[in-house]
C-alpha cells in the first residue's frame, strides 16, 4: 500500500464522516499549504471515495465511479475544490451525485449528496 494512501486512510479514520443528503460541511480550515492542481484534486477525491466505500459509508458501486468534474468554488467565503462523482447504479436520484470538497491544498473537508 502506498504511504500516501495509508496516511489518507488513517486520516479519514480519525475524521467523523457523514455522507447524507442534508449534511452541510464545516469551513473552519486553514489554507496554509500550496494549492494543488485539478488533477491532484481529482486523484485525492477518488482516494477519498474509495476510503468511504471501504468504511461502508458508500455503496460498493462508487468504487468504479470516475470524477465527472473538478471545479474551484467559493463556499461561505472560502475557496475550495469541489469534485463531482455521478453513479448511475444508484436508484435514489437524490443520491446519484456525490460531491467531495477539498481545501485548495488538496485536503479532505467533506462529502455529501447536495453540493452545498
Amino acid at each position: 500500500m502506498q504511504l500516501k494512501t495509508l496516511l489518507l486512510s488513517f486520516t479519514l479514520g480519525l475524521l467523523p464522516v457523514t455522507v447524507t443528503a442534508g449534511s452541510d460541511h464545516d469551513h473552519g480550515h486553514s489554507h496554509s499549504q500550496s494549492p494543488v492542481n485539478q488533477e491532484t484534486a481529482k486523484s485525492n477525491a477518488t482516494e477519498i471515495v474509495a476510503a468511504l466505500v471501504k468504511r461502508n459509508k458508500l455503496d460498493n458501486s462508487w468504487t468504479a465511479t470516475k470524477a465527472t468534474s473538478v471545479e474551484k468554488k467559493t463556499i461561505k467565503g472560502n475557496p475550495e475544490w469541489q469534485v463531482l462523482f455521478v453513479n448511475d447504479k444508484i436508484t435514489d436520484a437524490k443520491k446519484r451525485k456525490l460531491y467531495v470538497f477539498l481545501t485548495l491544498g488538496g485536503d479532505y473537508i467533506a462529502a455529501n449528496f447536495t453540493g452545498k
